[in-house]
């Protein structure tokens, strides 16, 4: 699986997992959400080790952008409010921080 991919599917099921719990929690919707929340964030964590890095840190640090980045896309596709220019300014710079973290040369 490539590096993309697994940060890309991990986005999605932490975003959906939180979600739920979000549905839940906030919306007012039944306590049984949670439980595919639960499935999701456990696939979320799964995923996450399928990076090809040989540091969780870095993984996890490279994540963090792709994260940004899927999280406003939610907005956008599922919660219907469009990312303004602050919004995308932000995210092109943890992209960016993603881009320096993972394509970095590393020093051995």
């Amino acid at each position: 699986m490539t590096t993309l991919l697994a940060y890309a599917a991990a986005a999605l099921a932490e975003i959906a997992g939180c979600f739920a719990f979000w549905a839940w929690l906030r919306l007012g919707r039944s306590p049984l959400w949670a439980v595919p929340g639960l499935v999701s964030l456990v696939l979320f964590a799964v995923l996450l080790t399928r990076v090809g890095s040989e540091a969780a840190g870095r993984a996890f640090a490279a994540y963090g952008g792709v994260y940004i980045a899927a999280s406003l896309l939610w907005l956008w596709a599922a919660e219907g409010q469009r990312p303004d220019r602050w919004d995308l300014g932000g995210t092109a710079l943890c992209l960016l921080g993603t881009a320096v973290i993972l394509l970095g040369p590393r020093v051995r």
